[in-house]
C-alpha cells in the first residue's frame, strides 16, 4: 500500500458546527459534496459522513430511471451546510450534484437509492 495513502474515501470526519444535532441516516452537504451521516453528530462534536457507496435518500414526486443524475433539493436554505429534510430531484436548479440513482424510483416511491458523489 502506498505510505501517502489517508483514507479509503468512502467516509470522511466532519464536525459539525451548525447549531443543531444532526442524526444518523440525514443529508449533510460539505461543499460541494452530498453525504450522509454515518452516526447522530450532536453539535460540535465530530463524527463521520458517507461520500461514496449507495443510500435511500428522500425523492420528489414522479419517477425517476435508473442511472440518472440526480441532485440534492433542500426543502430551505440550508443552515451552515446541513440540507434538512429535503429531496433528490432531476433538477439541478438551487440544488446541489447527489450523484446517479442505482435503480429505478416508482412514481409511488418515497425514496430513490443513489450511487453518491459520482
Amino acid at each position: 500500500m502506498a505510505l501517502n495513502r489517508e483514507y479509503d474515501g468512502k467516509k470522511m470526519p466532519w464536525v459539525n458546527d451548525t447549531g443543531s444535532g444532526v442524526l444518523s441516516g440525514q443529508v449533510v452537504v460539505v461543499g460541494a459534496l452530498v453525504c450522509v451521516a454515518l452516526v447522530d453528530i450532536p453539535d460540535g462534536q465530530r463524527g463521520d459522513l458517507a461520500i461514496d457507496e449507495v443510500y435511500s435518500l428522500p425523492k420528489i414526486t414522479g419517477p425517476i430511471g435508473q442511472g440518472v443524475d440526480v441532485y440534492w433539493l433542500p426543502t430551505g436554505d440550508p443552515v451552515d451546510g446541513v440540507a434538512g429534510t429535503g429531496a433528490v430531484t432531476t433538477s439541478a436548479t438551487g440544488a446541489t450534484p447527489a450523484g446517479r440513482t442505482f435503480a429505478l424510483a416508482g412514481d409511488g416511491d418515497a425514496t430513490a437509492m443513489v450511487k453518491l458523489n459520482i
